[in-house]
């Protein structure tokens, strides 16, 4: 009998050291469910709304660089200006012929890339010098293979 009086006495160790508040989920705390209100109130017209984006804002801008270098016999820049969908521009560049080419050129709208294109000055084919006259050689004798030898020793 002493058997089950320590066995009860177990139990009943067991049964006055556990919480009260322990809701049967072994010795945790049971979880509390709470709902919190909204940070703010939804939007007009209801959750899940969001109000268009606002228009973009109206491209605006000019820009123009250069570039000049004698000794090298660069020259060459761009020119631009936009408001809104209308572009207008140019740029330019010295050929190797001594010429300008400079092209114009439009965007309005929808209307696509229109260009004119233009050549300052005259084309002068010895801007680097007449180049050297080609000297003709004749091809090198090519010998034929030696025969080849097969089964000596």
């Amino acid at each position: 009998m002493s058997f089950l009086r320590v066995v009860a006495l177990i139990a009943l160790v067991a049964a006055a050291s556990a919480h009260p508040d322990s809701g049967g989920h072994g010795g945790h705390a049971a979880p509390v469910h709470a709902h919190e209100a909204p940070a703010q109130a939804p939007p007009a017209g209801g959750y899940g709304y969001t109000p268009p984006p606002p228009p973009p804002a109206k491209p605006e801008y000019s820009f123009d660089w250069a570039v000049k270098d004698d000794y090298a016999a660069l020259d060459f820049g761009q020119h631009e200006t936009r408001d809104g969908y209308n572009t207008d521009g140019s740029y330019y560049v010295l050929l190797p012929d001594g010429r300008v080419q400079k092209v114009t050129y439009t965007v309005h709208g929808d209307g696509g890339y229109v260009a004119t294109v233009e050549y300052e000055g005259e084309a002068k084919h010895d801007a680097y010098g007449k180049p050297p006259a080609p000297v003709y050689t004749h091809p090198p004798a090519y010998e034929p293979p030696p025969t080849p030898v097969y089964g000596r020793t």
